[in-house]
């Protein structure tokens, strides 16, 4: 909950200009009110606009809830799902997760799907089941055919906000068994196209060390992208890599 509208344009035109060129795909998950403003202002970039959550309905009796539909119309492309703060606030569970899911690809927007474990199933040893659980339920009704369309991020709980980012070798770990997963539910053919991105922490000292993890495929970032600069210096970072 960053940004009004017109903070949001001021941050595209700083923004883009800083990355100009570069070859990193660039998605802005933006607040709702936003949508349009970020849209218009993104129209002559390679910037993709998003939103950070939807309604698992189509239509319907509920009050203050965004559909996929108007997310879309607004000029997105893409939506976050089952980001950690939802499922923490707004007691999201994993079936509510897997209806908006299928949701956001019947209406045609890419959903990014957020998992995650705490900090207590983590030192319980339990983040390869919590991780196989929360895919599973998400997606194991999804059609094959439509698996390319879905980007996961991986932004374990205990990260968030915290400070503390999972090192390179926990999160690489994590993404292995991830893509595993999707393996799984998906083919192996399916699975090796399906983006991973790791969420948590992240800044500019360490992206390099995150984006050097095999499965690592990109990077979700959180606290350090409300500033166009320390955003701007992460993307270039990583398209040295590139």
């Amino acid at each position: 909950m960053y940004k009004t509208s017109r903070e949001t344009i001021d941050f595209i035109e700083t923004f883009f200009p800083l990355v100009e060129g570069n070859q990193v795909k660039l998605f802005l998950a933006v607040p709702y009110l936003s949508i349009r403003a970020a849209a218009d202002a993104a129209k002559m970039s390679a910037l993709s606009i998003g939103a950070q959550n939807l309604h698992e309905e189509r239509e319907g009796a509920f009050t203050g809830s965004v559909s996929a539909l108007m997310i879309k119309e607004a000029g997105a492309t893409f939506s976050l799902i089952g980001h950690s703060e939802c499922r923490q606030h707004f007691q999201e569970s994993d079936e509510t997760i897997r209806k908006k899911v299928e949701r956001a690809l019947q209406d045609d927007l890419i959903p990014v799907l957020c998992i995650g474990e705490t900090l207590e199933e983590r030192e319980k040893k339990e983040t390869g089941k919590v991780l196989k659980r929360q895919l599973h339920v998400a997606l194991s009704k999804i059609p094959k055919e439509e698996a390319k369309k879905i980007i996961i991020a991986y932004e374990p709980v205990w990260a968030i906000g915290s400070g503390k980012a999972a090192t390179p070798e926990m999160a690489g770990e994590a993404h292995a068994l991830i893509r595993k997963e999707l393996e799984h539910l998906f083919g192996k053919v399916n699975a090796d196209v399906i983006p991973i991105l790791y969420g948590g922490s992240v800044n500019l000292e360490n992206t390099a060390s995150l984006m050097k993890q095999g499965d690592i495929d990109g990077l979700l970032v959180g606290r350090a992208s409300l500033d166009p600069n320390s955003f701007a210096a992460i993307t270039n970072q990583i398209n040295k890599k590139l």
